[in-house]
């Protein structure tokens, strides 16, 4: 393998909230070649490195995806032919209407390899939107980020290419961590609220301005840019048989890398100057961590990492020093992720933050009983969301938890550790979010009610979402467990509207309004 290329910082746009990412390959890089010689690929730039791009047609593109395994790197890993198929059989569903997203979001501050394609060479990403939306026939492409400076790269990359069909735009979202959630990212590049529905809608049946929708992240595009110039053979040069091609991945939420699938963990921290530390954090803070000694045997494939119930999720490495306490960055994330609520459900307003503060209580002393009260918060949220951010966070602190148990206990005695909280897993600053979306308030005048009206809970679809409670308080009170205390409350005219507004947004459908004699 060729030696690894040395980093390169990218030029940088102040701004403390806003950090920028250096650079680095392990062998020739593909989705990063000539950022070692300039800080951007330009039009013309990018078409000297990478030559002009191929056409191809649906069922040409399906059988490259095919051919080269290609899956989403955006966390989920699904596979993209799947989701061409998908769209293909919506848009024929729908007239031909569709659309292809971007989703250039990256919520959590320990993701910056979609920051780096962005800036750096967006016009790859764009010719990876572009030749889909060219083979599915769709009528748009949108991309979506979270922060300035990357709009302005990717705007200079649309002007640079002057006129195109289909249309092609990009539209600045408000950044937290959820934006990047499917149905957030098409509700907000559609002029809505970048929030998740909490409904199992897939984006190929009804996705941006209600259209099937082939949504993917940064890198995926760019990925299918590389593959349709070097065909899939050339494409499965480098990387594994069962996982070709090259991966991004941000390490230590400062370097992106790129490298093959199949190298080892060890080498790639050597390669940023660093070792495994207490232990490695794979998949951000939705992720698993991986003990100092499987760091060292550790491949970054998913057969490997799956031997240590890991997945490379968005790509984020994240080692933790020696000189930190895990059990104080355990609780900083926590409280970070508590924050990044969407503001829709229970689970997420109520027992995100509660998890956090019960966690923050166990290592400031508080024993025992402390630490089993986190087992039950963390009990409390799990697959009851309706989105995968409180199941998520909370599988982040299990595996804390679980990697790290005699730090807790020391800390849950009053021992602690001695050693500060330096930051090493990498959290934003933000505007904490209200805890529900505002409400239009009811025009009591305009709203004639029958007597006696009732709103109905069905305990067979409830799932303890919690969102109620918050549209009609007063009416719907939730018990210790989150879930409605009753099942049949009276509803007063002066709150029938909102009564109307909790059904159309619960996540399950499990309420109704029966009306009155």
């Amino acid at each position: 393998m060729t030696a690894p290329a040395p980093t390169r910082p990218l030029p940088a746009v102040p701004g403390p909230s806003e950090p920028v990412p250096t650079l680095a390959s392990f062998g020739p890089p593909r989705l990063l070649a000539g950022l070692d010689e300039v800080p951007r690929m330009d039009r013309v730039a990018h078409l000297s490195r990478h030559g002009s791009l191929p056409q191809l047609n649906s069922t040409e593109l399906v059988a490259l995806a095919e051919d080269i395994d290609l899956r989403g790197r955006g966390g989920a890993g699904f596979p993209f032919a799947r989701k061409l198929t998908a769209v293909m059989d919506g848009m024929r569903r729908a007239d031909g209407k569709g659309a292809v997203v971007v989703n250039g979001s990256e919520g959590e501050p320990s993701c910056l390899k979609d920051t780096a394609l962005l800036l750096g060479a967006p016009h790859l990403v764009i010719d990876g939107a572009l030749l889909a939306a060219d083979a599915l026939g769709a009528q748009e492409v949108a991309l979506g980020v979270t922060r300035m400076d990357v709009l302005n790269s990717v705007q200079r990359a649309i002007d640079e290419r002057g006129p195109v069909r289909p249309t092609l735009r990009v539209t600045l979202l408000t950044e937290r961590f959820v934006t990047g959630e499917g149905s957030a990212m098409t509700n907000g590049l559609g002029g809505g609220p970048g929030l998740p529905s909490g409904r199992k809608i897939r984006s190929s049946e009804r996705g941006l301005n209600g259209v099937p929708t082939l949504l993917s992240n940064t890198e995926t595009y760019a990925q299918l840019a590389v593959a349709a110039r070097l065909g899939a053979l050339g494409y499965r040069s480098v990387g594994l048989p069962t996982e070709p091609g090259t991966l991004l991945l941000t390490v230590a939420g400062s370097r992106v890398v790129e490298v093959p699938y199949g190298v080892s963990l060890a080498r790639v921290l050597a390669l940023c100057g660093m070792d495994q530390g207490q232990g490695v954090l794979i998949g951000g803070y939705h992720g698993t961590f991986v003990s100092p000694t499987d760091s060292l045997t550790a491949a970054l494939s998913k057969e490997s990492l799956a031997e240590y119930k890991a997945v490379l999720g968005a790509g984020a490495v994240l080692p933790l020093p020696y000189d930190t306490c895990p059990a104080g960055e355990t609780v900083r994330v926590a409280q970070w992720m508590g924050a990044e609520s969407a503001g829709q459900c229970g689970p997420c307003v109520l027992g995100l933050p509660a998890l956090a503060e019960q966690l923050d209580r166990a290592v400031r002393g508080g024993g025992a009983a402390a630490l089993e009260a986190v087992q039950a918060r963390m009990r409390a949220v799990e697959k009851r969301g309706a989105c995968s951010h409180p199941d998520g966070t909370a599988r982040f602190v299990a595996s804390a938890l679980a990697a790290f148990p005699e730090e807790f206990e020391r800390h849950a005695q009053g021992f602690g550790c001695g050693r500060p909280v330096t930051g090493a897993l990498p959290v934003s600053e933000t505007l904490p979010l209200p805890s529900t979306v505002p409400l239009p308030m009811p025009t009591v005048s305009r709203v004639v009610a029958p007597p006696q009206e009732r709103l109905l809970v069905d305990w067979t679809l409830c799932r303890g979402h919690g969102l109620c409670a918050d549209v009609v308080p007063g009416i719907i009170k939730l018990g210790p467990d989150g879930y409605p205390e009753k099942a049949s409350m009276p509803l007063p005219a002066r709150m029938r509207r909102r009564a109307q507004l909790a059904v159309r947004r619960c996540p399950a459908l499990a309420l109704r309004v029966q009306g009155g004699n």
